[in-house]
């Protein structure tokens, strides 16, 4: 059936009065992983020297777990209130509870901070360059409790340190797949093996693109957005078949690689044989879920004359278009109904 005889009359009336759009949820492959906890000294081997994390010595408490992705400010603790006390996160000592302990006479102070250290708590981060007592430097060696010194301002720590420690706790999982960044829409290309889809990469590519990923995406949950990248012995490499590894960046600069990219459009690359069995409207909007978050999804049949990487392109430009509110399928839905109408206000 051609478009033309789709769009007779005499075919859709019956039908096309029904048709809404609507979305349809596809399940994602790959396992869900999630880590329970890190260690202080996993935190600070990995983000240490980018908050300006300075240990303190003795060295002592780096197996301590870190257990909740989010720092404490432990002011109702140091006054002796440990209802609802936030013990599996970092404490973080800024101005105000630093004040506040020079403020207690010496031996109430060695008291609440000795009640500090016996909350199992994973370390202490005492920010704005301040310096601990030697007497609560004590107190926190013999407790085991890793002290640790930053020159940041307080509030500045406490924003970057839940940002990293989220994008740790993250959930995570691994897709077979290629991720390129296409006009800043992250477009993850999936489909059987031998569907194309690292040469439909190089040919997005050569219009502009970026590779994030190819064969093995990896992709994170953080605050309800997908982040992509690739494993970093893999970033920028892409396997083409009869070719084998090819450099990106060698090839097509550095503009050509993305380190990571968020997620925004997912294309199912589907044989041949499915090429009449896809939605010719556009109007089924449908989704695929990856780690709890629903991602727009296309199906595109591969055949021979048709163009893959523009096609995603094409999906990739539509994608901004529905988020700025302009919907090509429902425009193309109500003009035909007004067609269809035969300007007396009954349908034909």
């Amino acid at each position: 059936m051609n478009f033309c005889e789709f769009l007779a009359p005499v075919k859709i009336r019956v039908d096309l009065y029904s048709i809404a759009p609507y979305s349809v949820s596809m399940p994602a492959g790959g396992k869900r992983k999630k880590i329970s906890s890190i260690t202080v000294q996993e935190f600070l081997e990995r983000h240490g020297e980018s908050l300006e994390l300075t240990l303190e010595h003795p060295v002592v408490g780096l197996k301590r777990k870190i257990e909740e992705p989010s720092v404490n400010r432990p002011g109702l603790a140091l006054s002796g209130f440990f209802s609802y006390f936030a013990k599996k996160r970092i404490q973080v000592l800024g101005n105000s509870e630093n004040s506040y302990l020079k403020k207690l006479s010496t031996e109430v102070r060695l008291d609440r901070f000795r009640q500090l250290c016996e909350q199992d708590i994973p370390c202490i981060v005492v920010a704005r360059g301040h310096e601990l007592p030697d007497a609560l430097m004590d107190v926190a060696r013999t407790k085991e409790i890793a002290v640790i010194s930053c020159s940041q301002a307080t509030m500045s720590f406490l924003n970057a340190a839940t940002i990293k420690l989220e994008t740790e706790f993250a959930p995570r999982t691994v897709l077979h797949g290629c991720m390129v960044d296409y006009r800043g829409i992250g477009v993850l290309i999936m489909g059987k093996s031998g569907s194309g889809k690292s040469e439909t990469a190089i040919g997005l590519l050569e219009k502009g693109a970026a590779l994030v990923a190819d064969d093995s995406v990896l992709i994170s949950q953080i605050s309800g957005e997908l982040l992509t990248s690739a494993k970093e012995f893999a970033r920028g490499y892409l396997e083409m078949r009869g070719i084998g590894i090819i450099n990106v960046a060698n090839l097509y600069g550095l503009s050509a690689i993305r380190p990571e990219k968020r997620l925004d459009l997912v294309v199912d690359l589907k044989p041949e044989t499915d090429l009449n069995k896809v939605d010719r409207l556009g109007i089924q909007q449908k989704k695929y879920r990856i780690l709890d978050v629903e991602v727009p999804l296309v199906e595109i049949p591969v055949a021979p004359g048709r163009d893959t990487a523009r096609l995603i392109g094409v999906a990739a430009l539509d994608l901004q278009l529905r988020r700025i509110g302009y919907d090509m399928a429902d425009e193309f839905n109500r003009r035909l109904m007004e067609t269809m109408t035969d300007g007396r206000g009954e349908k034909a």
